[in-house]
């Protein structure tokens, strides 16, 4: 595929490099939003991604005699994950529930969060130690730092646990 461009064997590696970048990062993308459910967008990148795919193979298969091109493809493999994570992790798509164990403070923290502009469900529980308080919320991915970091500051014993959630309907979500 790259052979019309005529280029050095450094360059062709590197070239290979970055269509595999591309690709694995579309994939790792497209992988994240099958979980999602996003058909349309799963298409989409679908398409380009396996186009790509099919252009940095073709042009390792037609210089199996460079060696570079094999490095380049495995690197922009393993980088090419790596990037799509990162920009998944950027973008921040979806929701999060986040479940907080309070064995002293749970009331405080429920009106913290709610303070933040969230909705907060409360339920009593018994831990190893005796009574504790479970405060349940579904918020924004990109909100959750923040959100941990309001309960620390109510609690900085409570325990957190955060899962992700799909879909979410109704309920109360801040703008």
């Amino acid at each position: 595929m790259l052979d019309a461009f005529q280029l050095s064997p450094l360059a062709t590696a590197f070239a290979i490099f970055l269509l595999r970048v591309c690709d694995m990062s579309l994939d790792t993308l497209r992988v994240l939003f099958i979980v999602r459910g996003n058909r349309p967008l799963v298409w989409f990148l679908g398409f380009f991604q396996s186009a790509i795919w099919v252009a940095a193979i073709t042009s390792v298969l037609g210089n199996l005699g460079n060696p570079l091109t094999w490095i380049g493809y495995a690197a922009g493999f393993a980088t090419g994950n790596v990037i799509g994570m990162a920009i998944e992790d950027k973008l921040a798509i979806g929701y999060r529930h986040l479940r907080v164990v309070s064995p002293q403070h749970g009331p405080g923290v429920a009106e913290a969060i709610r303070l933040a502009g969230y909705g907060v469900t409360e339920l009593d529980g018994h831990g190893r130690d005796g009574p504790v308080s479970v405060i349940n919320t579904s918020i924004r991915r990109r909100d959750v730092e923040r959100l941990q970091h309001v309960i620390r500051q109510a609690d900085p014993a409570a325990f957190i646990s955060v899962e992700e959630v799909r879909p979410v309907q109704r309920g109360h979500f801040r703008s």
